[in-house]
């Protein structure tokens, strides 16, 4: 794997670089946070390891500007940060994987590893028309591109990675809301109306259906 490291701590980033070359793996090293991002958003990698404490630009801003100008490179984010909450922010910024210092270098490989299979194992999804590809977000049905708003495109994901099956309020509050209870809004409600306009209208054939008293599906047509 081609694999960008942003690491300001030059003992880190010698140890690093010397073991992922030794592991068979091509690395480009910054130093700093604004030289990391400008390599990230100019260069084609196929994983990334980012420091969060970084001079400039923090290692968590860096991930965040990514995922905005859609680049979906597998991220894995170093830190000595190792909370629950820390953690949790660094996911919710874009990252896929998140590992606290000190670490073994063994389990980094293996994550890196897992990261690279994840990634070549889906980048795109398809239920009858309706295509959905999860690096560039482009979402078209008939070819006809569906614009959405980021809520709407992971709502849409996770109905797609479950067509044909009843998706519930809870799964959803979960999943796509981070809720582990119900706010008891209408808020799914009105993001699946919206959703649902997106994706049928002018279309004959209906896609995104409500099961009355059990929740969604996405289905082909029979």
């Amino acid at each position: 794997m081609r694999i960008l490291l942003v690491e300001d701590d030059r003992e880190a980033a010698a140890y690093l670089v010397k073991g992922l070359t030794e592991s068979g793996h091509r690395v480009l090293l910054a130093e700093e946070g604004r030289d990391g991002l400008e390599h990230a958003t100019q260069e084609s990698f196929d994983a990334m390891i980012i420091d969060r404490m970084l001079p400039g630009i923090d290692g968590l801003s860096i991930v965040a500007a990514l995922r905005a100008a859609r680049n979906q490179t597998p991220v894995l984010v170093l830190s000595a940060l190792g909370d629950v909450e820390d953690r949790v922010k660094g996911l919710r910024a874009g990252c896929d994987d998140y590992l606290s210092k000190p670490f073994a270098f063994a389990e980094l490989l293996a994550r890196l590893e897992a990261l690279s299979r994840r990634g070549n194992a889906e980048t795109r999804l398809k239920v009858a028309d309706l295509e959905m590809d999860l690096l560039t977000r482009i979402v078209t049905r008939a070819g006809r591109v569906v614009d959405l708003l980021p809520r709407e495109f992971r709502l849409l994901e996770y109905l797609m990675r479950h067509a044909g099956h009843i998706v519930t309020r809870t799964m959803l509050l979960e999943k796509v809301w981070d809720h582990h209870f119900d706010p008891q809004t209408n808020v799914i409600d009105v993001h699946v109306s919206r959703l649902r306009q997106k994706l049928d209208k002018g279309f004959a054939t209906q896609l995104l259906h409500t099961v009355r008293g059990a929740g969604y599906t996405l289905r082909p047509p029979e």
